[in-house]
């Protein structure tokens, strides 16, 4: 059985590295997310991500990052390997499901990876 945790080294955790993928990365939309991919050094997959206060309420955001750590964590042998993956929520986004975020982001990132 595969590691389900979501451990500190798969997690961005400095803004070094937030402006580095920023600048470098590989864009991408969907209707309630922006996502920016680029190719790391260390060989893993981390995950980073962006509320603003234009998302809505400090329990909105939470819920919401709660829910985009908790897809990572269930699809990251999915994912791209080596890539930190930054995932900005949209502002003005409505209440969302884990199903919902699920199908939204295997839209973008699963499929992708499978043709």
């Amino acid at each position: 059985m595969e590691n389900q945790s979501f451990g500190k080294n798969e997690r961005i955790r400095n803004k070094k590295d937030y402006v580095r993928i920023y600048k470098k990365g590989n864009r991408g939309y969907s209707e309630h997310f922006t996502w920016i991919i680029h190719r790391n050094p260390a060989e893993i997959r981390r995950l980073g991500i962006t509320a603003g206060k234009k998302v809505g309420t400090a329990v909105k955001r939470n819920r919401i990052k709660r829910l985009l750590r908790e897809f990572f964590r269930l699809n990251k042998s999915r994912l791209p390997e080596g890539h930190d993956i930054v995932i900005m929520v949209r502002p003005r986004m409505p209440a969302m499901t884990y199903g919902n975020v699920l199908s939204e982001l295997e839209a973008l990132f699963i499929k992708k990876s499978d043709d």
